[in-house]
């Protein structure tokens, strides 16, 4: 079961505290050794320069070293368990908002596009990594050798410290500005993003479509006018950053001809000494850094908090469709299927089923006809709880389906779709989907030859071992129907339904592969085609008409009657019974 509710830092930093705490505690020792540098420098012009202690200076010069030195070790391993905490931190997130969208029900698909999704995973998912990874640690340290940096100033003049002070406190003022105007631009952005990666998905993935209409000057004006809106609201979000960010510069800028001048003045007053002045420039410099830094971290982290809010959408999502909690697995699926008084209405309000009744014993055939949104897809879907009905009962083995673990229920029913998908992998390992390890090769070619699809396949350079394309690139339509047929043949599942599954294929071959299907024994089927030939010889044909059963009967029942059946017949066999 999916428990992960949503994005957090607390979560995150309490699972990997180790690394991050090595990290903070050795980064703190780096930043130390490197503050000490500033206080050597004030013993070399204090006491070698200006005192002639010629002896100190080899000893000083060899602690600047040793501390750049272990400085070096010390950010290395600060690097080290930062980034791997990162990395795995951004897999997991990535893994799990896939899991998440996985575990989500067909309506939330129909109601989110491809494009946006693909964004979260990817985009969102990086720049959240990035506020573990580099943007977090930076910013601690930052923080860090801020306040290291103001104690050694406080300790050394509190009254030259103030002006630091003050200068922290006006980049701080400026940061906290820019972050509120950069965050709600970034969630904009980032749906905009979505829209466009949409937009391109949907025509790579549909640009044989494009091209056969000629359409590409249409559809390339379509993806620049969102490219555009994308390109404005980055010029927007970097006008906020460029009108502030000059505010930060220019307190960093001041902020060393500040110390300069006003210590300078102090050395000459002799409140402090010259060696003290060295320092004080020198740890200004070093708040100096992080000033600088805090408006692209700012920036950064404005665009990472908008990622995670999109991604904690996603995680606070809820299937509609899931296991009971008094769910109760049959000991072994027959595929006797029942519908009791189904009714289906979409949350639209749109009625696409309407008391449909019928009760199809193991082992025997139903055939589903009506014309096009009559509502025969939508039994499937029923039937796979991929929705659930509205009104009525569904019982699998005389068991509520609404009462069955979704993955017993769904493997028990093998079925070949009107929308035939292919991945871009080998037939082999298309036949296997879902049973790689229980699958054997001889078990695949037996389910190609079952589909009348073993000849071309052994026809291939690389037979069941061949690669085909996105989608099944490279394959015929009839061909690429033949693989799924077989896909759903080798799962030898209790129940088969043929969503229009043979639709593009051609008369002999159809003729061929109803002869294997007649000879399938032991198996639940339900055919939906609009062919009357593949529906001819079922136990029993249900005519569906505006979601409700018009007629039923047997093939020659059904002619005998003369009615929306015997309608079709004439059509298209072009005579009368």
């Amino acid at each position: 079961m999916f428990v992960m509710k949503k994005i957090t830092f607390r979560f995150y930093l309490r699972k990997y505290a180790a690394y991050y705490v090595t990290s903070v505690v050795v980064l703190t020792v780096s930043i130390l050794l490197d503050l000490l540098q500033p206080l050597i420098t004030e013993h070399i012009v204090d006491d070698v320069i200006i005192g002639g202690r010629i002896e100190l200076l080899w000893k000083l010069l060899s602690g600047i070293i040793a501390m750049g030195i272990g400085r070096c070790i010390f950010q290395y391993i600060k690097e080290f368990f930062n980034d791997y905490a990162g990395a795995k931190i951004g897999k997991e997130i990535r893994n799990l908002s896939f899991q998440k969208i996985q575990s989500l029900s067909a309506d939330f698909f129909d109601k989110n596009n491809t494009g946006e999704l693909m964004a979260r995973v990817r985009d969102d998912a990086t720049r959240v990594q990035d506020m573990f990874q580099y943007i977090g640690i930076l910013l601690v340290e930052a923080g860090i050798r801020t306040v290291i940096a103001l104690f050694f100033m406080y300790r050394l003049n509190w009254q030259l410290s103030i002006i630091p002070t003050l200068a922290m406190a006006g980049a701080a003022f400026v940061t906290m500005r820019m972050s509120k105007k950069l965050d709600q631009g970034y969630e904009e952005m980032a749906e905009e993003n979505s829209v466009m990666n949409n937009v391109a998905q949907e025509n790579i993935a549909g640009v044989r479509t494009v091209k056969a209409f000629a359409r590409e000057k249409f559809e390339i004006e379509k993806f620049r006018k969102h490219n555009h809106k994308y390109y404005e609201m980055n010029i927007k979000q970097s006008n906020v950053f460029v009108r502030m960010n000059p505010f930060l510069q220019m307190i960093t800028y001041l902020l060393p001809a500040t110390m300069l001048l006003t210590g300078g003045y102090c050395a000459i007053k002799d409140i402090i000494t010259v060696g003290e002045l060295t320092a004080f420039v020198q740890f200004s410099t070093n708040i100096v850094w992080p000033m600088e830094m805090l408006g692209w971290l700012t920036n950064d982290f404005s665009a990472g908090r908008a990622s995670q809010k999109r991604l904690n959408k996603i995680f606070e999502e809820t299937p509609t469709i899931q296991d009971a909690s008094n769910c109760e697995r049959l000991p072994a699926v027959k595929g006797d299927v029942c519908f009791d008084h189904v009714s289906y209405v979409t949350e639209s309000g749109k009625s696409v089923l309407s008391d449909v009744s019928f009760s199809l014993p193991a082992g025997k055939t139903l055939g589903i006809m009506g014309a096009t949104g009559s509502g025969k897809t939508t039994i499937i879907n029923l039937l796979k709880r991929i929705y659930d009905s509205t009104d009525g009962r569904i019982t699998l083995d005389g068991a509520d389906i609404k009462k069955l673990p979704l993955d017993q229920l769904r493997t028990s029913v093998a079925s070949v779709v009107q929308d035939v998908f292919l991945f871009s992998d080998t037939i082999n390992e298309n036949v296997k989907l879902g049973q790689k390890k229980t699958l054997s090769d001889a078990d695949v070619l037996s389910a190609l030859d079952a589909a009348c699809a073993g000849d071309f396949v052994r026809s291939m350079k690389d037979g069941v071992g061949t690669v085909i394309g996105e989608r099944g690139i490279g394959l015929s339509g009839g061909q690429k129907q033949r693989v799924t047929i077989a896909r759903a043949l080798s799962h030898h599942a209790p129940v088969l339904v043929l969503d229009d599954s043979t639709s593009a294929l051609d008369t002999e071959t159809e003729r061929e592969f109803q002869k294997t299907l007649d000879g399938l024994t032991g198996m639940t089927k339900i055919i939906i085609a609009h062919r009357i030939s593949a529906v001819r010889n079922a136990d029993e044909i249900i005519v569906l008409d505006k979601g409700s059963v018009a007629e039923r009967g047997t093939h020659k029942e059904l002619l005998e009657k003369k009615g929306l059946y015997y309608e079709t017949w004439c059509t298209q066999y072009g005579k009368t019974a």
